[in-house]
């Protein structure tokens, strides 16, 4: 048998891998969907939605096994990131849960899934994180009082900005903004959100934040990439082979648009969830926002937490949540292959591909 003949029974091999994956995936979410009914045929709107979860995941996962195996041996996880080792039976459940409520991985900044690894089953599970535009559509749905319109500014220095509270004299609350210099507005002082109701005004809302209480909610490991700011460099050390640090390099990021993001997410964590409209799926996302709080917290405890996270960034993805900074990075080849230092003027990565994982 020739190579060329080898290398195409292999690739038919792997495609019938991957299509028993992708098989195996709608066949279980299928059966969440018909879950307690006889013969529930999927729309194909949620057809399509399973379809967006399946390659979203797919490219969540391969980009994990491959920081894994760039990894040392020895700092390495001996399960590899791969469909085989996912607990499909809750990854099923979850994604019929979002999908029920309209989340779609395909749209920027509505849902982001991060792998991790559940040390009492050996299994990885999926934590799902929420993008601002996620936010927004659950508020949408199950809100008590939805606003018409929700307006989110950043106040810079240059802008003049007159608040109007409601008090004995004004029934409605408003606000003055003006922008003076376009192009050169100075620092970020604060930023405010104002929800709009055309037919209840007297409802409408205006809430300031400074910038103090925007920075209050950044993440605790805020990456430089976004927020900008300090990151260390690290280079190989020919005669260790391993990686040492070197000094520290400025990062512009994405300060104006992480500030911003962080303001939006506060306008539609304001909005008051109607206990009417709560159904199975509401509760169940609460639950799952619940598992991934605690998920958090276990991975910065180390070793006595119950689970390991895969830090990753897939190329590509949209709305992932902002990785925390690693406190050095991966190891230097086994083989000692060269590692070249990080360009110091590589652009940081767009925000619009990324978004908070905090309230």
């Amino acid at each position: 048998m020739s190579e060329e003949e080898k290398q195409q029974q292999q690739y038919k091999a792997l495609a019938k891998k991957e299509l028993t994956q992708s098989e195996r995936f709608m066949n279980m979410v299928v059966a969440q969907f018909s879950a307690g009914v006889s013969e529930v045929a999927l729309t194909q709107f949620q057809k399509r939605l399973a379809q967006n979860y399946f390659i979203s995941l797919d490219s969540t996962l391969r980009a994990a096994e491959e920081k894994r195996l760039a990894k040392s041996e020895r700092n390495r996880d001996a399960t590899p990131v791969t469909w085989q080792n996912i607990n499909m039976e809750k990854l099923a459940r979850d994604v019929v849960t979002y999908a029920r409520v309209g989340f779609d991985p395909a749209q920027k900044n509505h849902i982001n899934m991060v792998p991790f690894k559940n040390k009492r089953t050996g299994q990885y599970d999926i934590g799902f994180v929420e993008g601002y535009r996620g936010m927004e559509l659950k508020a949408v749905k199950y809100g008590l009082d939805v606003p018409d319109k929700v307006i989110v500014e950043l106040v810079y220095s240059t802008d003049k900005f007159f608040p109007i509270k409601r008090d004995a004299r004004n029934e409605v609350e408003g606000y003055h903004f003006e922008i003076t210099n376009a192009f050169k507005r100075g620092e970020i002082v604060g930023g405010f959100y104002y929800h709009s109701f055309s037919q209840a005004p007297h409802k409408n809302k205006l809430v300031m934040l400074s910038i103090e209480e925007i920075l209050k909610r950044r993440p605790k490991h805020a990456s430089p990439e976004f927020w900008g700011g300090e990151k260390d460099v690290w280079e190989k050390d020919e005669d260790t082979g391993r990686n040492k640090k070197t000094g520290k390099e400025k990062v512009e990021g994405w300060y104006d648009q992480m500030c911003l993001k962080t303001v939006i997410r506060a306008a539609y964590n304001d909005i008051t969830i109607d206990s009417q409209k709560i159904d199975d799926d509401y509760l169940r996302l609460s639950q799952l926002e619940q598992e991934y709080n605690i998920q958090s917290v276990e991975d910065e405890i180390g070793e006595n937490g119950n689970r390991q996270r895969i830090d990753i960034t897939p190329e590509g993805e949209d709305d992932d949540p902002e990785p925390a900074s690693d406190p050095e990075p991966p190891p230097a080849s086994d083989k000692g292959s060269d590692q070249k230092k990080p360009a110091a003027d590589a652009p940081p990565p767009n925000p619009d591909e990324m978004d908070l994982d905090f309230e």
